[in-house]
């Protein structure tokens, strides 16, 4: 990385579906919203792409991890096909 590169940090930007600052229901929705778009539009798709940034933001690696394994398997507990 250049000296001269801007770095940016952003985190997920307000939902008032999820007012309280416990964010697990937050981070689930996210996840799968991002699963389902990529699924309907594709992974260049513009909303997907916000998708991933909250569930990449919010969401603890762990949870990722396993949900990624779970959606591989085919035992996600929803379902991300539109």
């Amino acid at each position: 990385m250049s000296d001269n590169a801007e770095i940016k940090i952003e985190t997920a930007p307000f939902d008032a579906r999820f007012p309280n600052t416990n964010q697990s229901k937050h981070c689930w929705q996210a996840y799968g919203d991002y699963y389902k778009c990529i699924n309907a539009r594709g992974e260049d798709f513009a909303p997907c792409k916000d998708f991933y940034k909250v569930f990449k933001s919010i969401c603890p690696n762990d949870w990722v991890s396993k949900w990624d394994e779970q959606r591989e398997e085919g035992t996600l507990p929803f379902k991300i096909t539109v």
